[in-house]
């Protein structure tokens, strides 16, 4: 399958700042472009994007929801400091040794945008002796604001307020050798992995086996994306996201991961299963495993209430949380995957 445009999906999914709950931007993106492939896409009242891409009969009631998120990790300011510099509340499980010395822009209420850089408080290694074993927490990290301020008071007079949200650059870089490498992989990589999905059955005029939904969710690193959406007519749904990659694991960046048991518990075993036998049927490289600590869209709709059957899938994502990386090998398989699960 053609990977060129879901390549560019990803680099301008990843240039959309959307911490969860600041996500507006990413979600209107999203539905300009299914709108532009020819879908009708939907915004649900809790923010995220909805499409139906056809297939199946009518009266059937075995649909499939396929959910990706683009809300990431990020921070809003906790505390205005007496020294103009801000103290942060992470969203999500962003941690303060992951994004130390990392470039960020403030958005304030009133639309302005500043930048600033998350540093270790007395960050000079010249200056503080203990610099090397500080604890880098969110009480011992501070974003220095690319202003001059020295108070508080400046600070504010700027319109930078307790609960603005501070996002981080991602920097994005695909190389020659096919290497992806960003923050917020998880999961704008999967998001436009499903957008490539929608645009590959609208150029090949493919109708799904059962109708098909996709759900572009808005707050999955908080633990509720999933959890206000599924059509009734929907017996599966299926969370594309990051697959992990780490010891232990087998699968790599260049493979699908297929998840048989995350922290919430086993994924439907039927459901596995046929994921399992479309990876082989289409000869897709591809990881089955046990993430130690992951919880997932699909987990939080069981949890809402769904009478639903769940699974996961995802290309393998290396440094999750941090500076991810993944492979296009591993976007390809993932596609051919779902190619198979829904369509062949």
């Amino acid at each position: 399958m053609n990977t060129e445009y879901t390549m560019e999906q990803v680099k301008r999914l990843c240039a959309i700042d959307s911490p969860s709950g600041f996500t507006e931007r990413a979600a209107d993106y999203l539905r300009e472009e299914l709108a532009r492939l020819g879908y009708a896409p939907e915004k649900t009242r809790k923010g995220g994007v909805t499409v139906c891409l056809g297939g199946g009969a009518p009266e059937r009631l075995d649909g499939l929801l396929l959910m990706a998120h683009v809300d990431t990790l990020g921070a809003v300011i906790q505390e205005v400091k007496g020294n103009g510099r801000l103290r942060l509340s992470p969203v999500g499980g962003l941690r303060a040794e992951n994004c130390e010395a990392e470039n960020c822009r403030i958005y304030t209420r009133e639309g302005k945008v500043y930048t600033g850089c998350l540093q270790l408080c007395n960050a000079s290694v010249h200056v503080n002796r203990d610099y090397g074993a500080a604890k880098r927490k969110f009480d011992t990290v501070e974003v220095l604001i690319d202003e001059p301020v020295k108070s508080a008071d400046e600070t504010r007079a700027l319109g930078i307020e307790v609960g603005d949200f501070v996002c981080f650059d991602p920097r994005t870089v695909i190389t020659e050798s096919g290497y992806i490498k960003s923050r917020f992989l998880d999961d704008k990589l999967s998001a436009a992995i499903l957008l490539g999905y929608a645009k590959e059955l609208k150029e090949k005029k493919a109708d799904p086996k059962r109708k098909v939904y996709l759900h572009f969710t808005v707050y999955e690193e908080v633990g509720h994306g999933a959890a206000a959406y599924v059509p009734e007519d929907v017996s599966e749904i299926v969370s594309v996201d990051m697959g992990c990659v780490g010891d232990g694991l087998k699968c790599t960046e260049r493979e699908v991961s297929i998840c048989a048991k995350d922290s919430g518990g086993p994924y439907d075993y039927t459901v596995t299963t046929a994921l399992v036998n479309a990876a082989k049927e289409a000869e897709a490289a591809y990881a089955v495993d046990v993430y130690p600590f992951y919880g997932s869209d699909a987990e939080a709709a069981l949890s809402a209430g769904y009478d639903v059957r769940h699974g996961l899938i995802g290309p393998g994502v290396y440094a999750s949380h941090g500076y991810e990386r993944s492979h296009i090998d591993g976007v390809e398989n993932t596609l051919k995957l779902l190619w198979k699960f829904t369509v062949d």
